[in-house]
């Protein structure tokens, strides 16, 4: 059975094209009117936004169909569109500009963003993609944006840590995954980091990864391409993420998206010297590597989610408890003592957990929060934005020809289907690293989301500073605690 149409908030006669015609703005959002046909436009899903033009109203709008002026993406033939209507005096004029502006402003969208572009990352296009597409449809959404250059490393972290998010709806990142990684470690460094992670952030790839922005475009079947992010921004939907805090000592490190130790860490990193190559870098650097393929001593510990139990052996918590309060929650008795230091990590008593052991020697330890990587690799394909785990993906033995073939299944995520790999899911986890099986005097990369957090003995040469030790670190997961725009609502 049909379902009833929806009762109009306004409907009036106006001309479109020469011709006089109903127009009709409905309960539900939608404009609908006849232009040789019944033509409908969904209010919160494909407008824009509008303009008064004399006598007409301009609406600025993404549709299905050929021939438009701004393809989107080939996979759903998306285009941009305008519609011209002219109502019949100049008091529907105002009644109409008003009942549209009202219905656009209850969807709850940005109005004000903050905008951080790195024109250095992956093949320097960031700059270009805001201008051919981040401007352009921000403008034609009427959403007033503040742009920042980032001028070296770590400068949107400092930005982040100092902003006056009062006068913004929302940060976007017109980067690879590195600035948005940035962003949040600079909001929970800040005093007021708990209101501060509540802040939305866009993610619009323009870098070399893309992972983020892959896996949340991915979720809706969207393709990967600047403008569907941007939509999804405007259109100011949100979802929680997990964060991720990865202890040394005093060290913290906050991530978003992955740790790798081995051989995905030493491709990620070491792949740096081919960046010419684009994206391509770590296809061509992946070969090299499996050629001469390298395996790590060492031990990790973890806590795994149920079912996934039959994994590891027994093993006691060797590690430092960061005890049972909720994180969420500064101390009722002195609030701004405890927010002084940015946010510690969440609260776990780690000791009555379940822990369990793996011994090495391992080819690859890889932690992912999100399913994609990058663009083309499906890392963690059970991976979920906000279940408060991380997913493991370990090999710890195979040979080069089945470890070349499964390298290929990763677009797909059928990688985890194979023999050498175990994949589960843990709630905490604890990574000691050790030296190359063939040359003890060698060490290896741990990589956290693009950034070295621990460099050891013998590694790839870089001025960088790490922030960790090669050595044992502590991950715990704090489930939900970041916001992004996202294309679907959680």
């Amino acid at each position: 059975m049909d379902q009833p149409e929806s009762l109009p908030i306004l409907s009036d006669r106006v001309l479109v094209n020469g011709g006089v015609t109903p127009l009709t703005l409905t309960a539900d959002g939608r404009l609908r009117w006849t232009e040789r046909s019944q033509r409908s436009l969904k209010v919160e899903k494909e407008v824009l936004g509008f303009s008064a033009e004399g006598p007409k109203i301009r609406i600025r709008a993404i549709v299905e169909g050929g021939g438009g002026i701004f393809c989107i993406g080939s996979a759903r033939n998306l285009v941009r569109k305008d519609f011209v209507f002219q109502p019949l005096s100049e008091d529907s004029l105002v009644l109409w500009c008003q009942r549209l502006r009202e219905y656009i402003d209850s969807l709850g969208r940005p109005k004000h963003l903050f905008v951080l572009l790195n024109p250095f990352g992956g093949k320097k296009s960031a700059s270009k993609i805001f201008v051919d597409h981040v401007k352009t449809l921000f403008e034609d959404a009427d959403i007033q944006i503040t742009l920042q250059e980032t001028q070296y490393r770590l400068h949107a972290k400092e930005v982040a840590n100092s902003l006056d998010l009062s006068k913004y709806d929302g940060i976007v990142c017109v980067s690879g995954d590195g600035i948005l990684v940035e962003v949040v470690n600079g909001l929970l460094g800040r005093e007021d980091w708990g209101a501060a992670i509540k802040m939305p952030i866009g993610v619009i790839p323009a870098g070399t990864g893309n992972g983020m922005a892959k896996s949340l475009l991915d979720s809706v079947g969207a393709p990967c391409a600047a403008p569907n992010a941007v939509l999804a921004i405007i259109r100011g939907h949100k979802c929680s993420v997990d964060v991720a805090t990865i202890v040394q000592g005093e060290a913290k490190f906050f991530s978003v998206l992955m740790l790798a130790w081995g051989l995905v860490a030493d491709i990620d990193i070491e792949s740096e010297k081919y960046r010419c190559l684009g994206s391509a870098r770590l296809d061509f650097y992946a070969l090299q590597r499996i050629l001469h393929l390298r395996q790590y001593n060492g031990c990790i510990s973890f806590v795994p989610v149920p079912g996934f139990e039959a994994y590891g052996e027994p093993t006691n918590f060797h590690g430092k408890s960061t005890g049972k309060q909720n994180s969420h929650i500064p101390s009722e008795e002195d609030p701004a003592k405890a927010q002084q230091h940015g946010y510690q990590g969440p609260y776990i008593d780690l000791e009555d957990l379940d822990w369990r052991t793996i011994n090495g020697p391992f080819i690859s330890v890889w932690l992912h929060n999100v399913p994609w990587g990058s663009e083309d690799t499906m890392a963690a394909p059970d991976a979920k934005f906000s279940d408060g785990y991380l997913d493991l993906i370990l090999i710890r033995n195979c040979p080069q020809l089945p470890l070349l073939s499964l390298m290929t299944e990763l677009k797909s995520g059928n990688h985890v289907k194979s023999p050498y790999v175990m994949y589960l899911k843990v709630k905490a986890f604890i990574l000691e690293p050790g030296p190359q099986t063939q040359d003890p005097t060698k060490e290896g990369i741990i990589d956290s989301d693009g950034e070295v957090l621990a460099r050891g003995k013998g590694t790839y040469k870089c001025d960088q500073k790490t922030l960790m030790a090669y050595d044992k670190l502590q991950i715990t997961v704090d489930q939900g605690l970041a916001t992004l725009f996202s294309p679907i609502e959680d």
